[in-house]
């Protein structure tokens, strides 16, 4: 089937940019690569974010929202929405370090911005594995997990702040991953 249409510019966005068709890929005539964003570019995103929801917030609770949002405006925007719901609940209307750190809490993420589910991957690379090397299918299996999952959500994070690292063989778990999960580490693991 042939469709005519006026011109038009398509602009596409993917976090797999590999499992597009070339041909596909071959359409776009410009291709950006965008990295995680630096801390003080989601603080400044967090505090236009809190005057748009209303809500009064200082640098530095900005900055501890920030801290642990994984480089990503979303997930800035996403974890201040749920400090604001939290103070708000509380009957308070400012944000403050304090509060971001027991809200955060309460949902389980820690002050490197890891969930539940990153402490859990490392903890079966450790705890299950050995700390490593072991496949990313092994580790999938462990968890119960969807292996693009782990690859395309949990990895990258942990790859760029030093938690694991990818070899031939597999992941291995840093000595970074024990000393943040508070486990005492074998020598034999890093021998």
């Amino acid at each position: 089937i042939r469709f005519n249409l006026k011109p038009f510019t398509l602009i596409g966005a993917t976090t797999r940019k590999g499992l597009l068709s070339a041909p596909l890929r071959g359409r776009f005539g410009i291709f950006f690569d965008f990295d995680f964003y630096e801390l003080d570019e989601l603080i400044l995103i967090i505090k236009r974010s809190a005057q748009l929801l209303k809500i009064k917030i200082d640098e530095e609770s900005a900055c501890e929202v920030a801290s642990r949002s994984r480089g990503s405006p979303r997930l800035a925007n996403r974890l201040l929405r749920r400090v604001r719901d939290y103070v708000q609940v509380a009957g308070e209307e400012r944000i403050t370090s304090e509060w971001v750190k027991e809200a955060l809490e309460k949902i389980r993420i820690d002050s490197s911005g890891l969930d539940e589910l990153d402490r859990r991957y490392l903890r079966a690379i450790i705890e299950i594995h050995k700390g490593g090397p072991v496949g990313i299918e092994a580790i999938a299996a462990s968890l119960g997990e969807d292996k693009g999952t782990l690859e395309d959500v949990v990895e990258p994070y942990l790859l760029k702040k030093g938690f694991i690292r990818r070899t031939p063989r597999g992941r291995i778990a840093t000595p970074l991953s024990f000393e943040h999960l508070n486990i005492k580490r074998s020598d034999k693991i890093f021998s």
